[in-house]
């Protein structure tokens, strides 16, 4: 149901933000014959469905077919001009969020014992929140139990001359209704590499500005390196251990960048700069002193195990608590609470495996240790890698560009880690994932029968492939 305006309402549980732990975690609270209060400034569903998950990939489906019409001929199909219709893009995209946003909406406010309040949350003590309606007046709610799931967004620009210019973020570029004739990239994570390739493929000259000495820091050099390669062979101009310096408008319209090179400062001329430096958590308007709650320097909440802050019975659910920042470990925070308030059981976030997919295209799946990672904590280990030409089913559909990488205890056979940077790469990470989730031998991959020619027979290939 959706609540009336109270001055004052007792709960068993308030949750603040509508991310994706909140929602379901407020209808099985409700089915626990809890009564729940879930408080939502702004779209319910949270970054995922509203700037996230949802928007971005269904975008990134429109630039694969741009990319891929461009190449018919490389299959033996010809085709006329490709042009790119950026409203019809951003139309498809609004309507699937819409889908998504009142699908989650719906379930929410059909919950008997669930009180959905569309308003701005603060903490007025450790038990007490105040909401600030968006339709008027004030709410005041008490509970016993409260969950922080309130996200993150945009890291703002902060060179001279950035509150001179349109700075895009991640969430105001996909409202563009029209392709930009240079997109200027500060950043070289995931949103970077997402939106720098997805735009190229829409019609754009791209150049990303990274000041790291590789793209997707996170990464061993070796993939990093591959991603590079792809991104330079797709037209995107990426400019390594250069820093952004200072930023403003030109004459006649669009933006220069002003950046330090090793070999000095240059300056970058654009039509637009996206800034994708990484994301803040949304915890600076939730009067979290109020409730003795503490912050890290990001803004982060800290928790432990069982995803309680500081104080006992308030909890920090999803990005705002400083970890992976993805839907699924948000998700798998859900089931954790349901398991310790409803279940009555000890879950904790120990040992997760959590996966991981950049959505380039070739995607990017990596799951447990790097090379790097593995070898920094001391282990002994084998590194299997192929590059994706060795595999049929990249070859046959002419996407052979990138590699495989498995990372093995060279003592107990267990695989520690994988990335693959492929075609439908996340989808052959999971199968890598299932595995160690299993706790098969990497010998069980290497000899097991699978389908030809899938691409799950490509780790026939990687298994049976060590460097030495």
């Amino acid at each position: 149901m959706t609540a009336s305006p109270q001055h004052s309402q007792q709960y068993d549980a308030i949750i603040i933000g509508s991310g994706q732990a909140a929602g379901p975690l407020a209808t099985a609270l409700a089915e626990a014959k809890w009564k729940v209060a879930l408080v939502e400034r702004e779209h319910v569903g949270g970054t995922c469905i509203n700037e996230g998950c949802t928007p971005t990939k269904t975008m990134i489906a429109s630039g694969r077919v741009a990319y891929l019409a461009r190449r018919a001929t490389d299959y033996g199909v010809h085709t006329g001009a490709v042009t790119v219709d950026m409203e019809t893009v951003r139309k498809r995209k609004r309507e699937i969020v819409e889908s998504f946003r009142s699908g989650s909406e719906k379930s929410i406010t059909q919950a008997d014992g669930v009180d959905l309040l569309m308003g701005e949350a603060r903490f007025i003590g450790a038990s007490s929140v105040a909401v600030a309606l968006r339709d008027g007046g004030d709410a005041l709610l008490t509970a016993g139990t409260i969950c922080i799931n309130t996200g993150a967004r945009p890291a703002p620009l902060t060179i001279p001359g950035a509150d001179t210019v349109t700075v895009l973020n991640s969430t105001t570029i996909m409202e563009l209704d029209r392709v930009p004739e240079h997109l200027i990239v500060i950043g070289g994570g995931v949103i970077a590499a997402e939106f720098g390739q997805l735009f190229r493929r829409l019609g754009s000259r791209v150049t990303i500005v990274q000041r790291g000495t590789q793209l997707l820091a996170r990464e061993d050099i070796d993939v990093a390196a591959a991603m590079l390669d792809i991104f330079r062979e797709d037209g995107i101009e990426v400019l390594l251990d250069t820093n952004a310096v200072r930023v403003a408008a030109q004459p006649g319209g669009g933006i220069a960048l002003t950046v330090k090179t090793p070999d000095g400062e240059r300056t970058l001329t654009g039509s637009h700069l996206l800034a994708a430096m990484g994301r803040t958590p949304n915890t600076d308007r939730l009067g979290l002193d109020a409730a003795g709650v503490t912050q890290d320097k990001r803004g982060a909440i800290p928790v432990d195990e069982r995803l309680r802050t500081n104080v006992p019975h308030i909890y920090a659910l999803g990005d705002v608590n400083g970890g992976p920042a993805y839907t699924h470990v948000s998700y798998d925070d859900f089931r954790i609470m349901r398991t310790n308030l409803i279940e009555k059981g000890d879950a904790t976030t120990k040992d997760r495996l959590i996966p991981s997919i950049t959505f380039t295209d070739p995607q990017l799946g990596r799951v447990g240790m790097s090379e790097a990672e593995a070898r920094k904590a001391g282990r002994e280990i084998r590194v299997a890698k192929i590059p994706m030409n060795y595999v049929a089913r990249a070859l046959e559909t002419d996407e052979p560009r990138g590699l495989m990488k498995a990372v093995v205890d060279a003592h107990t056979e267990q695989i520690l880690g994988a990335a693959v940077l492929g075609i439908e790469g996340g989808e052959v990470m999971s199968m890598l994932q299932i595995a160690m989730l299993g706790k098969l031998p990497y010998t069980a991959l290497r000899d097991g029968i699978f389908a030809h020619p899938a691409l799950a027979e490509s780790l026939n290939t990687l298994f049976s492939t060590f460097e030495e």
